[in-house]
């Protein structure tokens, strides 16, 4: 073949790692998609799930719907730097979770190899009030200092979107949440007691890297109703700019925006300091604000997310338009819509829109528009 009609080979392959114990078809079908996307944007084509021993020819760039623990788990993958995946590796199970985000109860309390008091004093005024606790004693004790201050959310920290978290207002109702906890989950993963807050809106700040792309965002979740009535995550609303966090903060923000991307650089930066081996391509904070149960106003981070996610399709259209133009500004948002009568906005791009055997009809997509911050 002459060398004009000749066709560039891609230099790498993009594969998809369903690593998690569970893995809903929907979420399958969405991450195969933005898979695709990835591929686009790195040159590379998408082959599917990643298979033990099969060695593809060029570079392998997996996103697997998990955290990756362990850094042996991340070396017999192939996995160095941020260019080698989209999502993140962390050194302990624990790390992966929202358990870092608050110091234990006592200094002598239990924790895990690799716990980390250095992270939870860099990142204290950027927090909410709360303990993280990996016995039921320490958690005991953690959620009765909190209740001398008000109502406390006990969290289980592998849960996504709140699920399975616990509003307490009493001491009976403590003792009967811990009871109900598995022990062995708790020694390894912990346990999250936090302050509760009232009118809470929740921001999303985060910078996502593919290949030589780096881009910043801030924005918010909404909640909708799944095909049962319960209000669950609908998706998020992000503004989305080339560069690292202080790109954002050149961002006309208004206050509670400003501080909440200020408080999520704060947690990246001590993270990336304090647990060594934490390798992240997807970085992604939830930032509460709200009002506590003494009338005041509080911000805080609430948890990181280090593997793909339910805001990735916003992420990834967002690189997609900033190749073209880094110095735009991109409007991108995901949905989530449950039931078949459910309207799609006519500028959606559809990930996924079907019968899924366990949450029912649903319908992800994905909507980029452009304008200022």
């Amino acid at each position: 073949m002459s060398k004009e009609g000749s066709v560039r080979a891609p230099r790498g392959v993009v594969l998809t790692y369903p690593n998690r114990h569970h893995e809903p078809q929907h979420e399958r079908s969405v991450h195969a998609a933005l898979a695709e996307r990835l591929a686009d944007l790195l040159g590379y084509h998408y082959g599917g799930d990643y298979r033990p021993g099969t060695v593809p020819g060029g570079h392998i760039y997996l996103v697997p719907s998990g955290t990756i623990v362990g850094s042996q788990e991340a070396r017999e993958l192939g996995l160095e730097a941020e260019t080698d995946l989209f999502g993140g590796f962390v050194p302990h199970p624990f790390v992966q979770t929202k358990a870092i985000t608050h110091p234990l109860v006592r200094s002598e309390a239990d924790a895990p190899v690799g716990w980390s008091r250095d992270f939870c004093a860099q990142v204290r005024d950027s927090v909410l009030p709360g303990y993280s606790a990996f016995t039921r004693d320490n958690a005991r004790d953690a959620g009765l200092r909190l209740l001398h201050e008000g109502p406390v959310r006990i969290k289980p920290v592998r849960a996504t979107g709140g699920r399975g978290q616990v509003e307490i207002h009493d001491v009976a109702a403590l003792d009967q949440a811990l009871a109900e906890l598995d022990e062995r989950e708790l020694e390894t993963y912990g346990l999250v007691l936090e302050s509760n807050l009232a009118q809470v809106t929740t921001f999303s700040v985060g910078q996502v890297q593919v290949g030589d792309q780096l881009a910043s965002y801030y924005g918010t979740q909404c909640l909708t109703p799944d095909n049962n009535g319960q209000q669950v995550y609908g998706g998020s609303d992000l503004v989305v700019v080339s560069g690292d966090f202080d790109a954002l903060l050149r961002c006309d923000l208004d206050e509670a925006t400003r501080l909440a991307v200020e408080q999520a650089r704060v947690y990246d930066r001590a993270a990336r300091s304090c647990f060594r081996g934490l390798v992240a391509s997807r970085r992604n904070y939830d930032i509460a604000r709200g009002v506590d149960a003494r009338g005041r106003a509080c911000s805080g981070v609430l948890e990181q997310s280090w593997r793909i996610g339910g805001a990735s399709g916003a992420e990834i259209a967002a690189l997609q338009a900033l190749r073209a133009d880094p110095d735009r500004v991109v409007h991108a948002a995901t949905r989530e819509l449950y039931g078949e009568s459910q309207a799609i906005p006519s500028d959606a791009e559809v990930l996924f829109r079907g019968e899924d055997s366990e949450i029912g009809f649903v319908t992800k997509c994905v909507v980029v528009r452009h304008g200022s911050a």
